[in-house]
C-alpha cells in the first residue's frame, strides 16, 4: 500500500473536491496510483513569488502552475487592487510567452479579473516581457501580469507581477499581496469572466513600444556604419520575433541575418537543450551561421525577450560570446560617453547594477562623475532605484544575468532596446576600424582586467531545497578566513543586514533590504558570492577576479593568470 504523509494527504484530499474540475481531480488520482513522489512534490508546499515572480513546473497542485494557483493568485491581487484604488476603474495589461499553456492561462487570468470587475487589456497574440512593463504605463494601467518561465525549461511556465510604475513587486507590497493570496480558498476565486471587461490589443501598443525603443536605444550612427554592419539574430524560438527584427530594420539596420530553424515560437524549444543566452550552446546554431557569411555580431534573446546574449569577433576574428558583466559594462560606458559627449548627463546622474555583479560598474561611474547604485538581485531593485529617486536621471542599468534596461520608459530588462544599442555601439566600433571586443579591453586598460565565472548547482525537490539551505547554514556559520592565499577581508551577510570586516572587526549595517546573500571579498580584489536563486532550484556562487592590464597584447596572457585563480577559488569552495 502507497503511504501518503497526512499533512499532504489533507491537501490531495481538498483538491479531490468538485471545487476542482474533473480533468484535475483526474490527474491527481493517476499521481497517486502510479507517481506517489510526484504527487509529493506537487503538494508539499505552496508555490511562492521570488526574486522574478512566480515560477515553476506545470501541473496539478499547491506547488504547480496551473489554472488554480494562478487564479487564487490573481483573485488575491484583484483583492488588494479594490482595497488600494477604492473610487477608480482598476485596469490591467497581460502579456504572455511562447510556452506550452501561456495563451490558455493568459485567458484564465484574464477572465478572474474581468470578474472581479476589472477593465482587462490582454495581448492578442505573445509579446515580449518589456512590452508588458512598458503597456502598464502606457494604459495608465495599475497592475500587470506577464504569464513567462523565462529561459526555464519547457515543462515551467510562471507569472510575473508589475505595479503601476510599470516595475515589478517590491517589499513590502509583494507580502501584503501574498498575505491576501494566502488568506483566500480555491473556493473564493471567480472564474467566469465578464467579456466586456476584455479588450484585445497588439498593433497600436507595438507601435508605441517601437517607437519608443527607436527613440531610447538610437545614438548618432551613420546610415553607412548601420548598412555596413552584419548581424546575425536568433530568437531561440521566443517572442522577440515579433518585434526585434522590424525595430533592427526601421532603425536602418538592414544587413540582418535570422537563424530561420528557431524563428519559429515553439514552447519545446526543439533545437536547443536550453534556451538561455548565457549558456553558449544556445548560440551555437547563429554563431555558426556567423561565420558562414562573415558576420560582425551575433545576437541572441530568450523566449521572453528579456535577456540578450551577445557574440563578437575577438583579437584573432574568432566569434567569442560576451558574459553579461562584460556587456553591461560596455553598455554604460558607451551610454555615459555618449551623454557626456552630447551634453545630456545630468550631475544627478546615475547608472545601477546589483551586488552579485561586476565591480567594474563602480568604477565606470566613477570616471563620469556618476553615481552607480547598487541592488540586490533583480531588474526590479533597479525599478525601485527609479520610483523612489524621480529626481535623478536614470541612464541605463544591468546584472550579470544578461539583462539591460536602457533609460527608464521600461521598468525591466528590455532585450529589445538592448539589441538595438548593441547594435549602434558595434556599427559605430566598425566604422572606426574596431570591434566589440576591442572596447572592452580598453575598458579593462582603463578600470582593471575584471573576470567573473558563475556556477549554478540544480538542486531539485524537497532534498534539493534542504541541501542548499545546509549549504548556507555552512558558510555562515563556518566562514573561511582565507581564499587562495589572500586573506578574507570583508564579509557581507545579506540575511542579517552586517557587513563585517575581519582586519578591524568593525561591524556595518547594509542599507539594503535582507536577503539570502553571503559575500567575501579578499586582500587581493577577489569576491566571491552565494546566493540560492529565487525562482528556480539552485544555488549561485558568483566569482570575480582582477587584475592590471596594461596593453591589448598582454590581453590573453592575463586571461589565462585570471581563469588559474578562478580555478583555485572553485577547488577552495569544493565545486
Amino acid at each position: 500500500m502507497i503511504y501518503i504523509k497526512p499533512e499532504i494527504l489533507a491537501k490531495v484530499n481538498q483538491w479531490l473536491t468538485p471545487v476542482f474540475d474533473a480533468d484535475t481531480q483526474h490527474k491527481i488520482k493517476e499521481l497517486i496510483a502510479f507517481n506517489p513522489k510526484e504527487l509529493e512534490e506537487s503538494f508539499y508546499k505552496n508555490i511562492e513569488f521570488g526574486t522574478g515572480g512566480m515560477r515553476g513546473v506545470v501541473g496539478v497542485g499547491d506547488n504547480r502552475i496551473n489554472k488554480y494557483t494562478l487564479g487564487k493568485n490573481t483573485q488575491g491581487i484583484s483583492n488588494y487592487l479594490k482595497k488600494q484604488f477604492p473610487v477608480e476603474q482598476l485596469k490591467v495589461a497581460i502579456a504572455y510567452d511562447c510556452r506550452h499553456d501561456s495563451e490558455s492561462l493568459a485567458k484564465v487570468v484574464a477572465d478572474v479579473f474581468s470578474a472581479n470587475g476589472i477593465k482587462v487589456y490582454l495581448f492578442s497574440e505573445l509579446r515580449p516581457t518589456p512590452e508588458l512593463s512598458f503597456a502598464v504605463t502606457h494604459l495608465n494601467c495599475h497592475c500587470g501580469i506577464v504569464l513567462t518561465a523565462s529561459h526555464n525549461p519547457p515543462e515551467y511556465n510562471g507569472y510575473k507581477v508589475y505595479w503601476n510604475d510599470g516595475g515589478q513587486l517590491v517589499p513590502p507590497q509583494d507580502n501584503d499581496i501574498i498575505n491576501e493570496i494566502n488568506g483566500l480558498k480555491f473556493e473564493d476565486i471567480q472564474f467566469k469572466a465578464n467579456e466586456s471587461f476584455i479588450k484585445y490589443i497588439d498593433q497600436e501598443v507595438d507601435e508605441a513600444f517601437i517607437e519608443s525603443s527607436l527613440k531610447h536605444g538610437s545614438f548618432g550612427t551613420s546610415k553607412s556604419a548601420k548598412e555596413n554592419l552584419k548581424i546575425v539574430f536568433t530568437s531561440l524560438h521566443g517572442t522577440s520575433i515579433k518585434l526585434i527584427p522590424e525595430v533592427l530594420e526601421r532603425a536602418g539596420y538592414t544587413n540582418l541575418h535570422i537563424v530561420q530553424e528557431q524563428a519559429e515560437p515553439n514552447g519545446d524549444f526543439p533545437t536547443v537543450k536550453s534556451p538561455n543566452p548565457e549558456e553558449p550552446e544556445a548560440l551555437e546554431m547563429a554563431i555558426k551561421l556567423a561565420d558562414k557569411i562573415n558576420a560582425d555580431i551575433v545576437i541572441g534573446t530568450d523566449p521572453d525577450s528579456d535577456r540578450l546574449g551577445i557574440a563578437v569577433r575577438n583579437q584573432e576574428g574568432k566569434m567569442t560570446l560576451l558574459n553579461g558583466n562584460q556587456t553591461m559594462a560596455m553598455m554604460s560606458d558607451f551610454l555615459l560617453n555618449f551623454h557626456s559627449k552630447n551634453n545630456s548627463l545630468l550631475g544627478n546622474a546615475f547608472i545601477a547594477s546589483t551586488i552579485v555583479s561586476t565591480p567594474m560598474m563602480p568604477k565606470i561611474a566613477e570616471k563620469y562623475n556618476t553615481e552607480c547604485k547598487v541592488g540586490l538581485t533583480g531588474f526590479k531593485w533597479i525599478a525601485k532605484m527609479i520610483k523612489d529617486h524621480p529626481e535623478q536621471q536614470f541612464i541605463g542599468g544591468g546584472e550579470e544575468s544578461f539583462g539591460y534596461m536602457v533609460s527608464d520608459f521600461v521598468r525591466d530588462k528590455d532585450a529589445v532596446t538592448a539589441t538595438l544599442l548593441a547594435c549602434e555601439m558595434a556599427a559605430q566600433y566598425k566604422e572606426n576600424g574596431k570591434t566589440l571586443f576591442d572596447y572592452l579591453i580598453e575598458l579593462f586598460i582603463a578600470h582593471g582586467f575584471y573576470k567573473e565565472h558563475l556556477v549554478s548547482l540544480v538542486k531539485k525537490g524537497i532534498e534539493g531545497a534542504e541541501e542548499i539551505k545546509q549549504m548556507m547554514i555552512n558558510l555562515r556559520e563556518n566562514p573561511t578566513s582565507e581564499i587562495v592565499g589572500s586573506k578574507v577581508t570583508v564579509i557581507e551577510d545579506y540575511k542579517t543586514g552586517i557587513s563585517k570586516n575581519l582586519i578591524t572587526a568593525k561591524e556595518e549595517k547594509i542599507e539594503i533590504p535582507a536577503s539570502n546573500v553571503l559575500i567575501y571579498y579578499t586582500e587581493d580584489g577577489s569576491k566571491i558570492a552565494a546566493r540560492p536563486s529565487g525562482t528556480e532550484p539552485k544555488i549561485k556562487f558568483y566569482i570575480s577576479v582582477n587584475l592590471p592590464l596594461n596593453k591589448a597584447s598582454e590581453y590573453e596572457i592575463i586571461s589565462e593568470k585570471l581563469d588559474k585563480k578562478i580555478e583555485l577559488i572553485l577547488k577552495s569552495f569544493g565545486l
